[in-house]
């Protein structure tokens, strides 16, 4: 199974991206689905996530409340990531990771997709 990506691109401070992230085919066991984001010198970082029972539960980064929305698809394999008020410091290589546990541990990554925001 691959997590296959888009929606990446260049924008202006201010503007807004809307980052997808679906995988290629049945996941079972489904824990969390989320993003990372990694920019240059940096770590990886989480920017959000949807765990806990049922995958109703969702967590941000300090950096991303209240301008990012993440959210998935009950019908598909896939989540989305939804990015307003962009900042020079959300530059990033943003990777989608999906979490499953069926018997063992699972954890599968995107293969990235950039993100520039331009001042």
């Amino acid at each position: 199974v691959q997590l296959v990506e888009s929606g990446g691109g260049l924008v202006q401070t201010g503007g807004s991206l809307r980052l997808s992230c679906a995988a290629s085919g049945n996941i079972f066991g489904l824990k969390s689905m989320g993003w990372y984001r990694q920019a240059p010198g940096k770590q990886r970082e989480l920017v959000a996530e949807i765990t806990g029972a049922g995958l109703s539960t969702t967590n941000y980064a300090d950096a991303a409340k209240g301008r990012f929305t993440i959210s998935r698809d009950g019908f598909n394999i896939a989540v989305n990531l939804q990015m307003t008020s962009l900042k020079p410091e959300d530059s990033a290589v943003y990777y989608c990771y999906i979490n499953a546990q069926w018997g063992m541990n699972y954890d599968y990554w995107g293969q990235g997709t950039q993100v520039t925001v331009s001042p």
